[in-house]
């Protein structure tokens, strides 16, 4: 299935039902009083977050959802029908914002959380709601209130465990197919991935996600690149793996241009927990890999681990460290376990 994480919808609740203006008209009652019904009520516009999808593809061929109105009211005090709400089910973690972009209405986080958006107009009252002592047969009803509408954007932010965060070309989409069934495209050249992927990772009995995400580049938040149309994907994420080709040469200069990204783009990214991994590993001898580790220590990161998806040199250890780092996030630890660690970098934007 096609990813698609933006999508513009039109919405329209229901149109409430008219009054109805009626009289009691029976054999041997010369003065039947007033009997019209009340209009029903219209339907409400509600979403609801499912947890069997992961994208918003069913919305490019459909971007217009109306709810039912309701029915007029009818003699005999006969109340019309209620229009029926439309329920609109969304991915886990898709926002809901005004035509603007602006103001996020609702952000659905959790499954199964709804949230009613347009409420349905009131049905109008029938001319027996205005009998009086004064007025025994009045002549005159409600119309029913009218629908609520509006443009919206949906816009999806996944929700994982892992963020795969680095360079075009670093390896990020290898590494996911290498510990999940994933198969994102892989190529040898950069923006070979051009949507998020997700994946499970699995060890023993315990599993969780790991996200893969465009490779990034200087002037990313400003939307360079695919830039901040990919940025939020991470901003759920409790964990980032930044992926490094440990064959460049400025292996540092690398890391620190999507730090600066993160931290210009905002939204926390910066102070999220991230562990740092020197990649394809099985192109260095031991004495780059010595020099380039060396680099990093010199900034003060000395906690990162040599990996390679070819070989799998490093990936027992790389995956019981992002077990640790995710189980320890959860819990509301703070501290350091398993070799991740909080980014204080020295450097300046």
């Amino acid at each position: 299935m096609k990813f698609l994480d933006q999508a513009k919808i039109f919405l329209k609740s229901g149109k409430g039902g008219n009054g109805c203006v009626a009289f009691r008209r029976e054999k041997y009652i010369e003065y039947g009083g007033p009997n019209g019904g009340d209009g029903g009520r219209g339907g409400n516009i509600t979403f609801v977050a499912d947890r069997n999808l992961n994208t918003l593809i069913d919305f490019r061929f459909k971007q217009h959802f109306k709810a039912e109105a309701g029915t007029d009211g009818k003699g005999r005090d006969r109340t019309g029908s209620n229009g029926t709400s439309l329920i609109i089910r969304v991915p886990v973690g898709t926002e809901i914002l005004d035509d603007s972009k602006e103001n996020v209405l609702s952000d659905l986080t959790s499954p199964g959380q709804e949230v009613t958006l347009l409420k349905g107009g009131n049905g109008g009252w029938g001319n027996a709601r205005f009998k009086s002592s004064t007025n025994q047969a009045p002549t005159n009803a409600n119309l029913g209130h009218p629908s609520e509408e509006m443009w919206v954007w949906l816009r999806l932010k996944l929700i994982a465990d892992i963020g795969l965060i680095g360079l075009p070309n670093a390896g990020k989409s290898t590494l996911l197919s290498v510990f999940t069934q994933a198969r994102p495209k892989i190529g040898n050249y950069p923006f070979t991935t051009l949507h998020p992927n997700l994946g499970v990772i699995s060890l023993g009995d315990k599993e969780m996600v790991m996200a893969d995400i465009p490779g990034l580049i200087k002037g990313a938040h400003k939307g360079i690149g695919l830039g901040t149309k990919f940025l939020g994907h991470i901003e759920r994420c409790s964990v980032l793996l930044h992926l490094i080709d440990g064959t460049k040469d400025n292996l540092v200069d690398d890391y620190f241009v999507i730090r600066r990204e993160l931290q210009k783009y905002g939204a926390g990214l910066e102070n999220k927990l991230e562990f740092i991994v020197i990649n394809k590993a099985d192109a260095m001898n031991d004495e780059e890999v010595n020099f380039k580790v060396q680099k990093f220590r010199d900034e003060g990161i000395d906690k990162l681990l040599v990996f390679s998806s070819i070989s799998g040199k490093g990936r027992d250890a790389l995956l019981k460290k992002l077990f640790d780092l995710v189980e320890n996030k959860k819990s509301k630890i703070t501290k350091e376990l398993g070799g991740g660690h909080q980014v204080e970098a020295k450097w300046k934007p």
